[in-house]
């Protein structure tokens, strides 16, 4: 059984920084998408970045230059840095994974997913 686990959320101001983890349990394969994706309140999913298993990475435009995605291969973990953090940038985080090989941000590619860690970005 698959099992994504979040942490890292919290309450920073404006300009401060977070970094997101999200331990992977139980996955075998050895080709996959793993993301992050986003949802406010009243707001769609919107997807974030995301990282395939050969490194190659793809950011969303509205957080290029401020969010990095990153694994740790041993640990089976994915990271999200965040930093210059914007009062827009407050949602529910959640991380994903898909057997597909594809640099997509459409959640309705993804096959599991987390239970999500809220951040909260003050003025």
């Amino acid at each position: 059984q698959v099992q994504l686990v979040e942490s890292g959320g919290g309450s920073v101001q404006a300009g401060g920084s977070l970094r997101l983890s999200c331990a992977v349990y139980g996955y075998t394969g050895s080709t996959y998408s793993m993301a992050w994706f986003r949802q406010a309140p009243g707001k769609e999913r919107e997807g974030v970045a995301v990282r395939l298993s050969d490194g190659r990475t793809r950011v969303a435009d509205s957080v290029r230059g401020r969010f990095t995605i990153s694994q740790d291969n041993a640990k089976n973990t994915l990271y999200l840095q965040m930093n210059s953090l914007e009062p827009e940038d407050t949602a529910m985080y959640y991380c994903a994974k898909a057997w597909n090989w594809d640099l997509t941000l459409n959640p309705n590619k993804y096959n599991y997913w987390g239970q999500g860690t809220q951040v909260t970005v003050s003025s």
